[in-house]
């Protein structure tokens, strides 16, 4: 009741001061200050602010508010534990069956890793620095410099 009661009357020194607006030739702004004055009043007119208040002094709803509060604390910590440990249970097992395999590369790996008995054969120093120099002297022509 007296939710509806301040509503009413913000909605009215609003539209007291829309019309102080528009007496000094301001209309833009006085039709603005009207729209924002009869949002009160439509919110009590539609129950809006009888359900709030009855929400607001109610303790089951601040206990409903509260588990939806802890549901939400529980949801965010197994997902932050599970990103840490590296996804589903499904995906650990199959990790795991995957690691006792001999032979099998890590799910990550782009390609298998090589032995120490091969190694790429060195370019000479000489013909990598032309390259680069090259590719130097071609963007500077590309650009008129």
């Amino acid at each position: 009741m007296i939710a509806e009661t301040v509503c009413s009357a913000v909605s009215a020194a609003g539209l007291g001061i829309a019309i102080v607006t528009a007496y000094r030739k301001r209309y833009l702004a006085a039709v603005r200050v009207a729209a924002y004055s009869l949002v009160p009043i439509g919110l009590v007119m539609t129950g809006v602010v009888e359900w709030l208040a009855d929400t607001a002094f109610s303790p089951t709803a601040w206990a409903g508010f509260g588990v939806l509060g802890l549901a939400w604390v529980l949801f965010m910590t197994t997902r932050a534990v599970e990103r840490r440990r590296g996804g589903t249970r499904k995906e650990r097992r199959a990790a795991a069956r995957a690691a006792d395999r001999p032979g099998t590369v890590a799910p990550a790996a782009s390609a298998p890793s090589l032995g120490q008995g091969t190694r790429p054969a060195t370019r000479p120093a000489q013909a990598s620095r032309d390259d680069d120099f090259s590719d130097i002297e071609a963007i500077l022509k590309k650009h008129g410099i």
